[in-house]
């Protein structure tokens, strides 16, 4: 398992800099495209239960095309329009399909496809910021150093659950180490990356990933305990999914890409 997470991410990790490097529509698309493989995996868990039939075909291109949306000149009009749409045309497919629970796999398709696609389009936002390179690689290191921190003060002097419920290796040591490596992480990466960046700024903003980072973790668990799943899918050999790679983000981006924007940063 080790030898496979290790040859993963020496072929993966190099691909994705390179296309956050080029920037652009080469790295929306690649968001979009992870977020539709993030949206199949989702679907699928959510089809283990024998109440829900998700509408794959569906569901997977809505969450692509949110996040292209997202790359595009802004206009509230055009992805308000498109919400609209989707939900509408959703609801006519639902009137088509001869299925019991038709509406509620209708419902919970276009639910899990903006989930992801509402979210994960931050990443390409951010991308367009100016310094975006920058504040992305800011984002993924405080983020891999916040979980590797969780897990390691975890495991070293864990007693305390966390959210037993949905997460029981979880536990207050390991979230308080997640939060402390995060922000100090942060506060040296923003300090020597961002021009004009202040340590405190950093610091600040690693609380705020070492509070949502675990959320976003929290919440997929919630998904794959509903569909008694270990990973989300088989996908990436030892790291699980797609979905269990980006879980954090998927709170973290949003979080952090409106905090940058309301602060002026």
């Amino acid at each position: 398992m080790l030898k496979q997470r290790v040859l993963s991410a020496i072929v993966l990790i190099p691909l994705v800099a390179v296309i956050a490097w080029l920037g652009g529509w080469w790295f929306t698309g690649f968001v979009a495209l992870y977020a539709g493989v993030t949206a199949w995996e989702l679907l699928r868990l959510l089809g283990m239960n024998d109440f829900a039939q998700p509408v794959m075909w569906l569901g997977v291109p809505v969450a692509a095309i949110l996040v292209v949306e997202g790359g595009m000149p802004q206009d509230p009009l055009r992805l308000q329009a498109f919400l609209a749409g989707v939900i509408l045309v959703g609801m006519v497919i639902a009137l088509f399909l001869n299925r019991p629970n038709a509406p509620t796999d209708l419902l919970l398709t276009l639910g899990a496809a903006i989930y992801l696609g509402m979210t994960l389009r931050f990443l390409a936002l951010m991308r367009t910021r100016p310094e975006g390179l920058r504040w992305l690689i800011v984002m993924a290191v405080t983020v891999w150093v916040m979980d590797s921190g969780a897990y390691f003060t975890g495991r070293a002097f864990g007693r305390h659950k966390f959210w037993e419920r949905i997460s029981p290796k979880k536990t207050w040591e390991g979230f308080f180490g997640g939060l402390i490596t995060g922000a100090i992480a942060a506060a040296l990466m923003v300090a020597f990356l961002i021009p004009g960046g202040s340590w405190w700024k950093g610091a600040f903003l690693g609380v705020i990933v070492g509070v949502v980072g675990p959320l976003g973790d929290l919440s997929e668990s919630l998904f794959k305990r509903q569909a008694g799943a270990k990973d989300s899918s088989n996908l990436i050999p030892g790291h699980g999914g797609f979905f269990d790679r980006i879980d954090s983000f998927i709170f973290v981006a949003p979080v952090m890409y409106l905090l940058l924007q309301f602060a002026g940063w």
